[in-house]
């Protein structure tokens, strides 16, 4: 099921593109400013935004090419008519399509549509919220299995965890830190030898050379992402 963060400041706006988008479909995130987005989406395995320019505490263009660095989740701009100026940026910048108010109800949901199905096609995110894959690697949520190349694998319950926080961001980078709190739930003492170590051992369980990884890779003195872009 996508999940879909509405951001913009104008409460009646968001209440209205909540209407315009519900559907069993999708789960419905909201954010009032780009500091309460980049929020949402570091805590919640969000597939597409829709991003207003002009907001208080921080904007939408700075808080688009903070989500750039980590992420290629599709970015709808809301733009006003006389912001021609705000779309060239923001389509600069990063954003994937814009939407201008005020809006067409058919039309925001033509261009959600479009950009979801663009992005989980290619690999970006998880449809079903059970199964994800990339490559060679499937994790199956319901069950809580895991193959590689069409041979199940046996994961301890973190390793499993790691995993799947990795496999369902693909191409965001998390610090042992981030991932010791959301895996173990404490303060991150020692989070970065314990995170090394199941690292280290979800390696040799995944990849065919655990030394040349194909999928976990290190950023070096950032942390650990999984390599997008390589989804059956």
């Amino acid at each position: 099921m996508p999940n879909i963060l509405i951001c913009d400041d104008d409460r009646d706006i968001v209440n209205a593109l909540k209407i315009y988008l519900s559907d069993p479909d999708y789960t419905l995130f909201e954010a009032h400013n780009g500091k309460e987005a980049l929020d949402v989406i570091s805590d919640n395995d969000i597939h597409l935004i829709l991003l207003d320019v002009m907001m208080p505490v921080m904007d939408g263009i700075t808080a688009m090419a903070k989500i750039r660095e980590k992420s290629n989740l599709p970015i709808i701009l809301l733009t006003a008519k006389s912001e021609d100026t705000d779309k060239i940026l923001g389509l600069n910048v990063g954003a994937d399509d814009y939407i201008t108010k005020p809006f067409n109800p058919l039309e925001v949901t033509a261009r959600v549509r479009s950009q979801l199905r663009r992005y989980l096609k290619l690999g970006g995110g998880n449809i079903s919220g059970e199964t994800f894959v990339n490559g060679g690697i499937e994790l199956n949520d319901r069950t809580k299995e895991v193959s590689v190349d069409g041979e199940a694998v046996s994961l301890t319950p973190k390793e499993y965890e790691i995993l799947k926080l990795l496999i369902s961001n693909p191409d965001r980078v998390f610090s042992p830190k981030e991932i010791y709190e959301k895996i173990w739930k404490e303060k991150p003492l020692g989070a970065d030898n314990t995170v090394a170590v199941h690292i280290r051992h979800l390696r040799e369980k995944t990849e065919i050379n655990p030394a040349e990884p194909r999928y976990i890779k290190v950023i070096f003195g950032q942390g650990y992402k999984m390599e997008g872009g390589k989804t059956k």
